[in-house]
C-alpha cells in the first residue's frame, strides 16, 4: 500500500517545482512574474477544494477510483497546458495545469489516507507520514528532470510545450502503478496481536465513528483547522520566498550568499520538509498527536524569534532554524490525518481530511501575501538585509500562538455526534 500511495504523491508534488517553468514561461509570453504565478496559485486553491468537495465521492467510491480520477485530471492538466504554449494561449495553461490539474491534485492528494490509516491501525501517523513525504519530495525529482528537459528541448514556446508532453505521458504510466496496486484492507483488518488503544488511556482516541456532515458541526473541527491554517501560513511564507529570502538577509555581510548557494537552501529545505513529513508524524504515534502539534506550534515560534532577534549575525542559525521550521510545516502536513482518525475514527476519515484542506487553500494565499507584500513595502521605504523581513517574522510568531492555543481547546468529540451502531436483528426479525 505505500508504493500505491507514493506512486500517486510523488506525481502530483511536482506541484513545488514550478518555480522551474516560471523564467522560460515569461521570457517565451512575455508574462509578469504575477501571471506565470497564477497557475500555482489557482492549482492550490483547486487542490483545498477538490479535497473538499470530493471527500466524500473518495469515501463512496474507494482509492482505485480516486487515484485514476487523479491520474487523468493531472495528466490531462500537463497535456492543456502543451497545447496552451504551443498555440501561446496562457489562458490554457491555466486552464489545464491550475484548474483541471489542480482537481487531480485535491484528489490524489486525499485518496490513499484514509486506505493507509486503516491498514495501519497501530502506525496512523508513520503511514500517512509515508504517503504525504512523497508529496514533499516529488520536487526532488520533478526539479532536476523538468530542467533537464528544458535544457534539452529548449525554452521556446515549443520546448516548453514538449516538456509538458512528456510530463502529462509519464506522470500517467507512474501514478497508474498505484490505481493498480491500491486495495482497501477487509473488514475487521487489524495487525496481528495488535488491540485498539482505551479511551481512558489516550484521552483524545475515540473507539466511535464520526460522519463527515457531522464532523463539521463540531468544535474539534474548526480548532483543529486554525490549527493546520496557521502552522501552513508559517511554513509556505519562507518556502515560497526562500531563495531571495537568504539572499536579503545576508546581503549587507562580508559574504553575501551566491545564486548557487541560495538554490542549495531551498534543496534542503526540501529535503527537511520531506523528512519532517515522515518522522515527526512516525513520532506522534508515540506521544500523541496533541504534544506532536505543541511541538510544532511553540518550538516553530520559538524558532521564528531566534530568526527575528539573530538577524544576519549568524547564517548557520538562520539556516538551521529554517530548516526546523519546515520540517514542523511538512511533520504538520503529514500528522493532521492521524489526528482525525483520533478525533473522528476511519469511518469518514478522508472526506473529513479534504474538508480540513481548505485550510491550505487559504493559507497558500496568505502566507506568500504577508512574507511579500511587507517586503516590498520595506523595500519602497529603503530598508534593507533583515529589516525586509523582521515584520513578517513576528506576525508568523502570532499566527503559530493562536494555533498553539486553538490546539490547546481540542477536545474529546461528544458522543452526540458519533454515529449509531446499527441494532443486531433476531431470526424473526424483531430488533434486540
Amino acid at each position: 500500500m505505500p508504493p500505491a500511495a507514493l506512486s500517486v504523491h510523488l506525481a502530483i508534488g511536482q506541484a513545488y517545482a514550478w518555480s522551474v517553468f516560471k523564467p522560460p514561461l515569461e521570457s517565451s509570453l512575455q508574462l509578469s512574474g504575477t501571471q506565470s504565478a497564477l497557475p500555482f496559485q489557482l492549482g492550490i486553491v483547486m487542490l483545498g477544494l477538490s479535497a473538499a468537495f470530493g471527500g466524500t465521492l473518495v469515501e463512496r467510491n474507494g482509492p482505485r477510483w480516486a487515484m485514476f480520477v487523479s491520474m487523468a485530471c493531472f495528466s490531462s492538466g500537463f497535456l492543456l497546458s502543451a497545447l496552451g504554449v504551443a498555440t501561446r494561449q496562457y489562458w490554457l495553461v491555466v486552464l489545464g495545469y491550475g484548474f483541471v490539474g489542480g482537481i487531480g491534485l485535491g484528489i490524489g492528494y486525499i485518496s490513499p489516507v484514509s486506505t493507509l490509516i486503516k491498514w495501519f491501525p497501530d502506525r496512523p501517523g508513520m503511514a500517512t507520514g509515508i504517503a504525504i513525504m512523497g508529496f514533499g519530495g516529488g520536487a526532488l525529482i520533478a526539479s532536476p528532470w523538468s530542467a533537464q528537459m528544458l535544457g534539452s528541448f529548449g525554452t521556446s514556446t515549443t520546448g516548453i510545450a514538449t516538456t509538458f508532453l512528456v510530463h502529462g505521458l509519464v506522470y500517467a504510466v507512474f501514478m497508474s502503478v498505484g490505481v493498480l496496486l491500491v486495495r482497501v484492507p477487509p473488514d475487521g483488518w487489524r495487525p496481528r496481536g495488535w488491540q485498539p488503544p482505551q479511551v481512558a488511556a489516550r484521552a483524545l482516541i475515540t473507539t466511535a465513528d464520526v460522519s463527515a456532515r457531522n464532523a463539521i458541526r463540531t468544535p474539534q473541527f474548526y480548532c483543529l483547522w486554525i490549527v493546520l491554517c496557521c502552522n501552513v501560513t508559517a511554513g509556505i511564507g519562507i518556502l515560497e520566498k526562500a531563495a531571495p529570502m537568504i539572499k536579503d538577509f545576508f546581503s549587507g555581510t562580508a559574504t553575501p550568499v551566491a545564486v548557487g548557494a541560495a538554490a542549495g537552501f531551498v534543496a534542503l529545505l526540501s529535503l527537511a520538509n520531506m523528512a519532517g513529513r515522515f518522522v515527526w508524524s512516525s513520532t506522534s504515534d508515540v506521544i500523541g498527536r496533541k504534544n506532536m502539534y505543541r511541538v510544532y506550534l511553540g518550538a516553530g515560534a520559538l524558532l521564528y524569534l531566534v530568526i527575528a532577534l539573530a538577524g544576519d549575525s549568524s547564517r548557520p542559525l538562520f539556516i538551521m532554524c529554517a530548516l526546523g521550521i519546515l520540517s514542523f510545516y511538512g511533520g504538520g502536513f503529514a500528522t493532521v490525518p492521524a489526528y482525525l482518525k483520533d478525533l473522528f475514527g476511519t469511518y469518514q476519515v478522508g472526506a473529513i481530511h479534504g474538508r480540513l484542506l481548505t485550510a491550505w487553500s487559504i493559507a497558500g494565499v496568505l502566507g506568500p501575501l504577508i512574507v511579500n507584500a511587507i517586503a516590498d513595502a520595506q523595500k519602497a521605504a529603503g530598508r534593507s538585509g533583515p529589516a525586509l523581513y523582521t515584520t513578517s517574522l513576528y506576525i508568523m510568531i502570532g499566527l503559530l500562538a493562536v494555533g498553539f492555543l486553538a490546539n490547546e481547546l481540542i477536545r474529546p468529540v461528544h458522543d452526540r455526534h458519533h454515529e449509531r451502531p446499527a441494532k443486531p436483528v433476531t431470526e424473526k426479525g424483531q430488533a434486540r
